[in-house]
């Protein structure tokens, strides 16, 4: 059976609004602020919708969803704008992976 993306957060350009997965309250107030900010920056910049999950293994995603009628989204931009997050945020990023993988899908290998 395939498991489903579990949204760790999103932002939406559209409405202006920030969401947060209640799953993931037990997270430091640091790093939900930094969530924060890298998504309602990601769509102030680019436009569209940032979703960040996590993927059946564990890995961490983002992808943007689009507007059919949005005419202004920047595609390339958006490409760019992913890959420097990634690169700037990697230490983050494989933390969250790391603790997605110890609290939800119970693999206790990653601290031994």
């Amino acid at each position: 059976m395939q498991q489903e993306n579990v949204v760790l957060c999103a932002a939406s350009a559209y409405e202006e609004k920030f969401y947060l997965n209640e799953a993931f309250s037990g997270l430091p107030e640091g790093i939900k602020e930094e969530l924060k900010i890298i998504c309602v920056l990601f769509t102030a910049d680019v436009g569209g919708v940032l979703i960040m999950e996590f993927g059946p293994e564990g890995d961490l995603r983002l992808r943007v969803d689009v507007a059919e009628e949005d005419i202004l989204f920047d595609e390339i931009g958006s490409g760019l704008k992913i890959r420097q997050i990634q690169r700037e945020r990697a230490e983050l990023f494989e933390s969250l992976e790391m603790y997605y993988r110890v609290v939800f899908l119970g693999d206790s290998s990653i601290i031994e």
